[in-house]
């Protein structure tokens, strides 16, 4: 019994909006059409009762939790929960026993199961293929590369994709049509900036409405904006994220769009990538995709590499994002590149062929600089390769291309070639 004048304990706090909006049906969910849509595969299953394991491969709030529940009830089966990165084999096995004494179905679903190691994967391939449990199991990581062999071939993988800008303002505009934060205005363009900044995932706008939502009963732009204070970029440098940004400029690199270059570059070091990684590649590009069409490339991205070494951050930024308009701007060749992958191509399908014996002694060596604009006719070629051409320039690098052609006169070879490379 409480004490007089006791103050009453306070209720527990309401759960997070992102938790209270969870879909409990397919048809509340949000997105998801390719894969519970009618007619889709999953929902035929669902619909079928036909319960299988699976992966769930998604980004961050593109629903996975909430799926794996939903199938679990529709499923009427028990659901257990447990995350890779807090459990053992000790609670899988658990989880198995409890399965095996419950007499129904029980869905087990492992967030994160790519930091199970091989080991706890394994121990899981049992239950699963005697049916005691349904797995499923929730990445961030392509499952192919993350999963083991053995796991993989007893699941189903589905690939769900981010929520779009439409499909997170259908959650705002829902949260606000149920009352979940009270009586408020959402202005539409604060929707459309908190559905944008979101970059798909459902539960940071849920969170950053309901931030909102506290500093008052009406949530304009400013009111928007300011939940988002800090910026969100959503960014795995171990994962898919890290690998998909660093194409994507690379690409736009390559496509000499320094804009996208550069905003490319911003989302990797917001997201916190390693600068060294960006100079690595910054270095690879400046040979692989402009080569001898601007050889200063090289030199500005090696610079680059230099300056992250010895300055580092945040005031290397300054020259990598120097690199970056200069390596999107300069000429694109991929002549170097191409000449030395027909080289080796040879040598993989014809063998290495001795040097002649002139360039393996002094005798009968032909000194090019004792001759007439340094240049020798004598074959450095091993033989039946003589008329081998690798090198190709390309129109950007014309004036290669002017030198090589006097070289080759000045040598007595013909422009043409047979045997190995593109010829010339």
């Amino acid at each position: 019994m409480e004490r007089l004048f006791e103050e009453p304990r306070d209720p527990s706090p309401p759960a997070p909006l992102a938790v209270r909006m969870r879909p409990h049906t397919i048809d509340e969910l949000v997105g998801l059409e390719a894969l519970l849509g009618p007619g889709a595969p999953l929902r035929r299953a669902l619909e079928s009762g036909r319960l299988h394991s699976m992966i769930l491969h998604g980004p961050p709030g593109s629903g996975k939790t909430t799926l794996a529940r939903i199938i679990a009830t529709s499923a009427g089966a028990a659901f257990e929960e447990h995350s890779a990165v807090d459990a053992g084999r000790a609670e899988v096995r658990a989880v198995i026993e409890r399965a095996r004494h419950r007499g129904g179905a029980t869905v087990f679903f492992l967030d994160e199961i790519h930091r199970f190691n091989k080991a706890q994967q394994d121990a899981l391939l049992p239950a699963v293929e005697e049916g005691l449990v349904t797995l499923i199991g929730a990445t961030t990581e392509n499952p192919r590369f993350e999963v083991n062999s053995a796991l993989l071939s007893r699941v189903t993988v589905y690939t769900l994709e981010p929520l779009t800008e439409t499909e997170i303002a259908t959650l705002l505009e829902r949260a606000r049509e149920r009352g979940e934060l009270g009586e408020l205005e959402l202005d539409a363009d604060a929707v459309e900036l908190l559905a944008r900044r979101a970059g798909g995932d459902a539960r940071i706008a849920l969170g950053a409405l309901e931030r909102a939502a506290a500093t008052g009963e009406r949530i304009d732009l400013a009111a928007a904006r300011a939940a988002l204070a800090g910026g969100l970029v959503r960014y795995d440098r171990a994962g898919d994220q890290h690998y998909d940004t660093i194409s994507a400029w690379i690409k736009a690199t390559r496509g000499s769009d320094p804009d996208a270059s550069l905003y490319y570059l911003a989302t990797m070091l917001e997201g916190g990538e390693d600068a060294r990684f960006i100079a690595r590649r910054m270095v690879i590009l400046a040979s692989e995709d402009i080569g001898n069409a601007d050889p200063q490339a090289l030199v500005v991205a090696v610079a680059a590499a230099n300056a992250v070494e010895h300055v580092g951050l945040p005031e290397c930024t300054y020259a990598l994002a120097q690199a970056a308009i200069y390596l999107s701007l300069a000429p694109k060749s991929n002549a170097a590149g191409s000449a030395l992958a027909a080289a080796r191509d040879l040598i993989r399908s014809d063998g290495a062929r001795r040097a002649p014996p002139a360039l393996r002694g002094a005798a009968d060596y032909d000194y090019p600089h004792a001759r007439p604009g340094h240049t020798s006719p004598q074959e450095l070629m091993p033989e039946g390769l003589e008329d081998a051409r690798f090198y190709a320039p390309d129109e950007a690098e014309a004036a290669l291309a002017a030198a090589l052609a006097r070289v080759r006169a000045a040598r007595g070879r013909s422009t043409a070639g047979t045997g190995g490379g593109p010829a010339q």
